[in-house]
């Protein structure tokens, strides 16, 4: 029963150079209180993402947060993701009241209770900036989601968190004294955000994929979008918002229109595999069948 309850916790690599980091400079009460900071905030996005019986594969842990990989991938409604992105910094405050109380009945010192305040605080405000895979870029991602089509808003939360990553360490390097932890964690989120654009591609076609896996269960809003004929699946689906089903109206050379859903799109794209065929087409061949 515990196993189907408790997560599975992986380390980022990242986590073991601030072990040696802090093996040579004796840090190590300071890396604990760190790490218990870090997990009970995931755990926080875990308790609450298992209510809504979310299928979760594992929590990876690095010094400053952690990362939750789900199966979930932009077809959960919005206030199921954002109860479940917030429940982490929730978390902070949860911890607040447990360092008071432990620090008023005599359980920790005052030097612990300070160190555990001062990375209490430091984690939650951090968990908060606009950059991914942090809770504010997560939050931004999502607001963006809600006004954009989801590749525009996904892509456009990469550029944002990108330039937000550079800011940040430019602002270590110049205007902050230098401190070899700071650097190492602006260095590690340029290298996330990097390999998130590396794999946009992959993410964008998994979103297709859910939609077409869940297609049974409809969503209930509708959406109509407008296309040329000539366009391409890929193009079409690129206007597609999370939280709606669409209906795609094709606009063909004679100024005629033909109507197709968006499951006939994607099952002409994942089932039968029609890539290179234009929407017209598949608009002309869907419309034969039926």
């Amino acid at each position: 029963m515990w196993n189907n309850l408790l997560p599975k916790v992986h380390f980022h690599p990242i986590l073991l150079l601030f072990l040696l980091i802090s093996f040579f400079t004796g840090t190590f009460m300071q890396l604990a209180i760190l790490l218990f900071i870090v997990f009970f905030h995931e755990l926080g996005h875990y308790i609450m993402a298992l209510q809504f019986k979310w299928r979760i594969k594992k929590i990876m842990l690095w010094v400053f947060g952690g990362v939750m990989d789900t199966e979930e991938h932009g077809t959960r409604p919005v206030r199921e993701e954002v109860l479940v992105i917030c429940a982490g910094p929730f978390q902070h405050i949860v911890l607040y009241v447990i360092a008071l109380v432990a620090v008023d009945t005599g359980v920790i010192s005052s030097s612990i209770f300070d160190t555990f305040m001062y990375y209490n605080t430091t984690i939650f405000i951090f968990n908060l900036l606009p950059v991914l895979p942090l809770d504010g870029g997560k939050l931004l991602q999502l607001l963006m989601s809600t006004k954009w089509p989801y590749k525009m808003a996904y892509y456009r939360s990469i550029y944002f968190s990108l330039i937000a990553c550079l800011f940040l360490l430019g602002t270590s390097l110049v205007v902050q004294p230098f401190t070899l932890s700071t650097f190492l964690l602006c260095l590690f989120l340029l290298f996330e955000n990097k390999n998130e654009w590396k794999k946009r591609y992959y993410v964008f076609t998994r979103f297709l994929l859910k939609r077409f896996e869940t297609r049974h269960n409809p969503i209930g809003r509708t959406r109509s979008i407008r296309v040329k004929a000539e366009k391409s699946l890929l193009e079409v689906f690129s206007h597609f918002y999370r939280g709606w089903s669409h209906n795609i109206h094709i606009i063909y050379p004679n100024g005629s229109i033909k109507l197709m859903n968006e499951y006939d799109c994607l099952y002409w794209y994942f089932e039968a595999k029609r890539y290179k065929d234009t929407v017209g087409d598949l608009g002309d061949l869907t419309n034969n069948t039926k």
